[in-house]
């Protein structure tokens, strides 16, 4: 049973170099339930001053960003003017405090239409906010529109940004599922890009063990922490240019849900969201990373 805790205020690779690990302590703790409305949050983020959650919903919902406290009560609702939720996925934010949001979710391998979104979001009294750099890309190496169903290797939940580059974790929906997935760099600019594919690894397990729904990085950008619906994943001994020499940590949750969001608190605490569910999930919860 999860404990009720509120914070304070705030691969295996294509070399066998994966470890696995069991959750320590009391493994997810909870930290606040979301609100009833937000029921499919698909990407989570903090404000500069770590006041504010932001989180957004994935296609189907506003094109709006949501801003919480430290209780997960709602402090606002920023509509997004001149974007469309095609399928947002993730959120996140940069060393000056810049949010962006992914517009790349991809089910079905067919979007010719993918972006990154800057918006001029800064703090929760703005009552709009709009976008101010739009980062259009296609994957290098996809030339079907959708490909083969053995190789479903285009959608994306999950990316960062590092030194003046994005990186985007692409999600297995393949048939034949066996945890593989890609790692691209697109320029974090305005303009169309082919997204460079520097990385090609795999996950430890099944689908709710592997399909990588959203990322974080740590301050001194040398971690980065995959989530899936189980597990996270985590990610040293890559460079700017080549994912391929990563190690890759497996670190079990105990717990199964929908998990569609996370991001680092601090270098050594997670946040987590997982979509809301019939019986589970609508919740944000903490994790320590005993590392």
């Amino acid at each position: 049973m999860l404990r009720l805790l509120i914070l304070p205020l705030f691969l295996l690779s294509c070399n066998p170099k994966a470890q696995n690990s069991p959750a320590s302590g009391d493994d997810l703790q909870l930290q606040f339930s979301l609100p009833k409305k937000l029921k499919e949050v698909s990407g989570i983020t903090l404000s500069k001053d770590k006041k504010t959650i932001w989180v957004i919903e994935d296609r189907g919902n506003k094109n709006a960003i949501y801003g919480l406290n430290e209780k997960g009560e709602m402090l606002a609702k920023v509509p997004v003017e001149n974007a469309e939720n095609t399928d947002w996925e993730d959120i996140i934010s940069d060393v000056q405090g810049n949010i962006y949001i992914g517009d790349f979710g991809n089910n079905d391998n067919n979007r010719q239409d993918l972006a990154i979104l800057k918006t001029d979001l800064k703090d929760a009294a703005q009552a709009t906010t709009k976008v101010i750099q739009t980062t259009k890309f296609h994957y290098e190496g996809q030339t079907e529109f959708p490909p083969k169903k053995s190789n479903l290797l285009y959608d994306c939940e999950g990316f960062v940004e590092m030194d003046g580059n994005f990186y985007l974790f692409t999600k297995n929906r393949s048939k034949g599922f066996d945890g593989t997935f890609l790692v691209f760099k697109v320029p974090n600019k305005e303009g169309a890009f082919e997204a460079k594919l520097i990385g090609k690894l795999k996950l430890q397990g099944g689908y709710n063990d592997a399909a990588i729904t959203s990322a974080t990085i740590n301050s001194t950008k040398d971690k980065i922490v995959l989530l899936t619906h189980k597990n996270v994943h985590v990610l040293t001994g890559f460079t700017p240019d080549n994912f391929n020499t990563a190690n890759i940590e497996k670190i079990s949750l105990n717990h199964n849900s929908q998990k569609e969001a996370i991001v680092f608190f601090d270098d050594k605490t997670l946040m987590i969201a997982d979509e809301k569910g019939k019986e589970e999930g609508g919740n944000v919860y903490k994790f320590l990373l005993n590392q």
